[in-house]
């Protein structure tokens, strides 16, 4: 079975991380350092001068600056060339969703002073710097000696500390889920200063599909495009783990069964976003899902609309972006990078980020992921109940935030919001969480190799057509060992091949 995270094409990662490492190595030049200084100085008008030392994040590097007579200290932040993919876009969504956040919540966003794309060290956003303690990771995170491993929540912290920590931050994603839009796409502030949903979103499965495995940016959503209903955003999903199937030439696939298995499930979670269920499971609309019979609709919550009434997500919204005062108050909420307007069923789920570590790399096992992670839950969602409690206001949505995560990850609600965004963990939250939910209880003893042949009758005829000759083209390509830069006509019909519209 599959238990974790699929392989990413290591040659177009090693490419990228040398041109990475080159391009960090150009941002800490002296050069680089006084080009910010003198950009500092244009906006402010006043002298500026670096603070050491810089500061290396997962997408950005960030130069602290003092002005001349002025307090506090100021950040510029760059997107990092190589790490990250679509700089512009991002750059202005970023600042667009922290400004609009901060003037409509009281949430603790860091000041935006300015942005922009065009400059002489290209896209960049000035804020104004924030005393923090750190991370709420680094406090919950257990104490490592090897510092190469991945961060996970320590086993020992004491219950108390939890639910102080994650009622505070509760208390912001109850007073996120009250802002509503009207489509599904990416904040940009307008001439007049007011703030619209007008880009794409731009997702951190975007940013990975093409730095880390060479998807043609042409078969991707086209920059601009926004989305009237949830169903569509769902579509658009599920052809891009197609996508990631048809263009990863490398480490994409294992075997010809493998190929098969990653083909099926595609395809039906396409066919089942295209026919409007993937929005409706696990709520009281439900009547479609094997599981659906074995739930009383009567015991779910409604589903949330799914047109004309949006919420913010945060892609890359996770505990290491939330900054912590010495007394454990948050400080700040920070890096809103892959941040969009995207269907409310998305914040109904409790936070992937509770146990810091993602699902698909935990360490030993994915099992052991979800056993560890369904003890913490209960304490996150008495913290969630505790904020409902003291917010004042009217909840929004049909029922509260804390019952919605609770029946989500009951329903695997919660693993379909999660494969759905991920094109590497789509197949273990296919084959081990949502498959069977879905369709049913496959025979006993089904072997992995076999999981494709449980469903492939439930693709049409086209689709079953298409799957051979597929699976000897990807295995012909999988010896190959090679980057193929795909001209953008010819990867957009290779595309359609395997769309069936």
């Amino acid at each position: 079975m599959y238990g974790g995270q699929e392989e990413l094409d290591n040659l177009v990662w090693d490419k990228n991380e040398e041109a990475s490492e080159e391009a960090q190595n150009e941002m800490r030049l002296k050069s680089t350092c006084r080009k910010v200084e003198k950009l500092a100085e244009e906006k402010f008008g006043k002298a500026a001068t670096l603070i050491s030392p810089l500061i290396l994040g997962g997408f950005n590097i960030l130069y602290r600056i003092r002005l001349e007579g002025t307090s506090p200290d100021v950040i510029v932040r760059l997107p990092c060339p190589s790490l990250v993919q679509f700089p512009r876009e991002k750059t202005v969504h970023e600042a667009a969703t922290a400004a609009f956040i901060s003037k409509q919540t009281r949430l603790p966003i860091p000041r935006q002073l300015f942005y922009g794309q065009d400059s002489t060290v290209g896209p960049f956003v000035i804020m104004e710097h924030v005393q923090n303690c750190g991370s709420v990771s680094a406090r919950l995170t257990r104490r490592n000696k090897d510092p190469s491993e991945p961060h996970a929540l320590d086993p020992n912290i004491p219950e108390a500390t939890l639910e102080l920590i994650w009622g505070k931050i509760a208390h912001c994603l109850l007073q996120l889920s009250r802002v509503t839009f009207p489509r599904i796409g990416s904040l940009v502030e307008a001439d007049d200063g007011s703030y619209e949903v007008a880009g794409r979103p731009i997702t951190h499965n975007m940013t990975d599909m093409v730095r880390l495995a060479n998807i043609p940016r042409a078969v991707l959503p086209p920059e601009g495009t926004t989305y009237e209903t949830a169903d569509e955003w769902y579509a658009a999903l599920a052809d891009m783990h197609i996508a990631q199937l048809v263009f990863q030439r490398n480490d994409s696939v294992t075997s010809e069964d493998d190929c098969r298995n990653k083909y099926v499930a595609r395809q039906i979670f396409r066919k089942l976003a295209k026919q409007g269920r993937l929005s409706t499971f696990g709520f009281a609309k439900d009547n479609w899902s094997a599981q659906s019979s074995k739930i009383p609709a009567s015991t779910l919550s409604p589903a949330p609309s799914g047109c004309d009434s949006f919420r913010l997500w945060g892609d890359d919204f996770r505990a290491g972006n939330i900054l912590l005062t010495e007394s454990d108050d948050i400080a700040a909420l920070i890096d809103w990078e892959y941040t969009y307007v995207g269907p409310t069923q998305f914040i109904l789920d409790p936070p992937w980020w509770l146990l810091i570590d993602t699902a698909e790399m935990w360490s030993p096992s994915i099992d052991d992921w979800s056993e560890t992670y369904e003890m913490r839950l209960k304490t996150w969602l008495s913290a969630v109940r505790n904020a409902e409690a003291d917010l004042p206001g009217s909840n929004p949505l049909p029922a509260p935030l804390s019952t919605y995560m609770r029946e989500s990850w009951e329903t695997g609600r919660f693993f379909l919001s999660y494969g759905a965004r991920k094109s590497w963990a789509f197949d273990t939250m296919y084959w081990k969480y949502l498959d069977e939910r879905f369709f049913g209880n496959r025979e006993p003893g089904v072997l992995m190799n076999d999981l494709w042949k449980a469903r492939v009758h439930l693709l049409s005829e086209e689709e079953r057509t298409a799957m051979e000759p597929f699976v000897k083209r990807k295995m012909a390509e999988s010896k190959e060992r090679c980057i193929v830069d795909w001209d953008p006509t010819e990867a957009r019909e290779r595309f359609s091949e395997l769309l069936f519209d």
